[in-house]
């Protein structure tokens, strides 16, 4: 209903008491600025001032957009200041969702690299496993989401989410220090065949049970945690010996614990997801070339 631009005059003409006046402060002609009040007394439907000899007087109409005009021209010029914050990377909010060893490895150093340059971005973390993780992103709970994917298995999300390739893992698998195998550099699946087995989340669980059974046993899983200090204390303690990614290696805290590569090598697809509309948020596309740098520097990327 209102064009700023003519609210902005008539604010100026009430201040001032005339046309020419506000002309002059604003830079215009005045009769650009006739013409401007003549388009806002259309818009309102009424007229505005009326003339008492060189000055300008406000009808009654003119007297209740006065008490609004202030009030509106405020909230714009806080707007337009917030909107330069965000687009000049000041200030924004970014809603990041990753599974639990990304949280603990990939994401505090991108946000400690993000903290360096950019102090004003505020960075919410949510902690889920794929694909609660990725539904939390088509549902608008999260900006961007990490999560990864198995040979052979490609996330079902629609055409508006845009996959963003970070890094590949290396499996591993965690022995005991004692253990006879745990002295060669990389051991075979098959070899383990007679272990007992400490199998992680759903999707971790559902890869290991398939490359188990492309190597013609099934596993005798005798523990299921998420919890990776869980796994690592179990290992230590010689009841089972457990298949990781490669990136848990970053964080292992007992000395009596020590991972393998497999051989032949098997690794997991390390993604981050964001709405194809969100690339063109400053925020979000920072927060994303982040990751990237930090994933690069990872091995196995």
């Amino acid at each position: 209903m209102f064009d700023s631009r003519h609210i902005r005059s008539f604010h100026e003409v009430v201040r001032t008491g005339s046309y020419s006046a506000a002309a002059r402060s604003l830079g215009y002609t005045q009769p650009a600025i006739t013409q401007q009040m003549k388009a806002l007394e259309r818009s309102v439907g009424t007229v505005l001032f009326t003339r008492v000899g060189r000055r300008m007087r406000l009808t009654e109409a003119g007297e209740a957009l006065s008490r609004h005009a202030g009030v509106i021209l405020g909230n714009i010029d806080a707007a337009q200041q917030q909107m330069n914050a965000i687009t000049r990377l000041r200030t924004g909010r970014v809603r990041l969702c990753a599974f639990p060893s990304a949280t603990a490895t990939l994401i505090p150093e991108a946000l400690a690299r993000l903290a360096r340059g950019h102090r004003g971005i505020r960075v919410e973390l949510q902690e889920y496993e794929p694909p609660e993780s990725l539904q939390r992103l088509v549902h608008g709970d999260a900006d961007i989401t990490l999560a990864f994917t198995y040979p052979g298995l490609r996330e079902d999300v629609p055409d508006e989410v845009v996959e963003v390739p970070l890094m590949e893992d290396q499996l591993t698998v965690l022995l005991p220090t004692g253990h006879p195998l745990a002295r060669r550099r990389s051991v075979r699946l098959a070899d383990l065949s007679n272990e007992r087995w400490i199998a992680g989340c759903l999707r971790c669980r559902a890869n290991f049970l398939h490359e188990c059974a492309e190597q013609g046993f099934a596993p005798d899983i005798a523990f299921t945690t998420d919890d990776n200090l869980v796994i690592q204390s179990l290992v230590s303690e010689g009841l089972g010996i457990a298949m990781m990614p490669g990136l848990v290696l970053n964080f292992l805290c007992h000395r009596s614990v020590t991972g393998r590569p497999l051989d032949p090598a098997s690794r997991r697809q390390v993604s981050a997801y964001v709405l194809r509309e969100h690339l063109r948020i400053p925020a979000t596309a920072l927060v994303l070339d982040e990751l990237k740098a930090v994933a690069a520097n990872r091995m196995g990327c």
